[in-house]
């Protein structure tokens, strides 16, 4: 990166976390919305997320992008997977268009896109009603993800998700120094172990996915759920839109996977050898969580917003809960009856 870029970087970070009221509700007024100056930052950290309140009309969310994650590219093909979903009756919420069908907007260092305010509670996952209804809308979204392809975002890599994320850790001197050897150590292990997975999963389907389907990306409603939040979305198994449900011991586990694939499978065929790379992706998650946090740790929102994390306590615990991942990587796979 040379001198004039390193500084383009530097102005627009700084400009990002330096985002104002003022700032943000002039940039939505110049796509013609009218604001009554209410304004409630919404849980997000990678971007900044806002519900906005507008004269005579229903409030609507706005999304600043953080500098030089995605190109304008990868986003827009974020906004044309969501547009895709919807179009199938699909309740995903795609970013709304402006008078020129526009849904990316740039004022300034700025890059945000709006989107319908929604409201809702996150789905119960011991309820095997939600789940099958959940499993019926990851089938659908996988059949559209399945009739085209990403050319300008990335793959869900294991070098992408975790590879970088550990090596970031240790070069950027995150771990304690009498913590280093172990962690270094353990996730060399790891990263074998988690293409062993792999290996012993064989071909799979390479889809788009939605990519960061947890429980905080869903919103239940009297109606049923509404998924938000494609920021992520990216090529991959289709098990990585599946495993963030499954929680809890073996039997717990095996309960909540059936119930999820006996609604997947109203629409989608589901590849049973995917069962095997449930723990890798679990474990490559882990690893990148704690990666991303350290790339974003300069960011003032995250240092106040996640004060345990460059502790020495927090770092034991980490090691601690890979180890059971080790382990975890080492069982059977998940069995599935009927």
């Amino acid at each position: 990166m040379n001198e004039n870029e390193t500084t383009k970087l530097e102005q627009e970070t700084l400009a990002y976390q330096s985002l104002d009221p003022d700032q943000i509700l002039s940039a939505i007024e110049t796509q013609g919305y009218i604001t009554d100056g209410r304004l409630l930052a919404l849980n997000s950290y990678e971007n900044r997320v806002y519900r906005v309140g507008l004269e005579e009309a229903p409030a609507i969310v706005v999304k600043f992008y953080r500098p030089f994650r995605w190109t304008n590219e990868a986003i827009l093909e974020e906004h044309q997977f969501a547009q895709e979903l919807a179009d199938a009756e699909i309740p995903v919420i795609p970013p709304l268009q402006n008078d020129q069908g526009e849904t990316l907007h740039t004022v300034g260092f700025f890059r945000f896109a709006v989107f319908e305010n929604h409201g809702g509670r996150p789905p119960e996952l011991d309820n095997g009603d939600h789940l099958n209804q959940l499993g019926r809308f990851l089938g659908r979204i996988h059949n559209v993800g399945a009739s085209r392809t990403f050319n300008n975002r990335p793959d869900h890599s294991i070098q992408d998700f975790a590879g970088d994320a550990w090596m970031y850790v240790l070069e950027h001197g995150f771990i304690p120094r009498d913590l280093e050897l172990a962690y270094r150590s353990l996730c060399e292990d790891l990263m074998q172990r988690i293409k062993w997975c792999f290996e012993r999963c064989g071909d799979t389907t390479m889809i788009r996915l939605h990519g960061d389907c947890h429980p905080g990306n869903i919103l239940w409603t009297p109606d049923g759920p509404h998924i938000v939040d494609l920021d992520d979305t990216r090529t991959g198994p289709a098990m990585q839109d599946l495993w963030m449900f499954l929680s809890g011991d073996r039997v717990e586990r095996t309960w909540a996977l059936s119930e999820l694939l006996d609604g997947y499978k109203e629409f989608r065929d589901f590849p049973a050898n995917e069962l095997h790379l449930i723990e890798a992706l679990r474990t490559m998650r882990m690893i990148y969580y704690h990666g991303w946090l350290a790339k974003r740790w300069k960011d003032p929102a995250f240092p106040h917003s996640f004060p345990w994390f460059n502790t020495q306590r927090n770092w034991e615990q980490h090691i601690l809960d890979l180890r059971e991942q080790a382990s975890m990587m080492d069982e059977e796979p998940l069995h599935l009856f009927g």
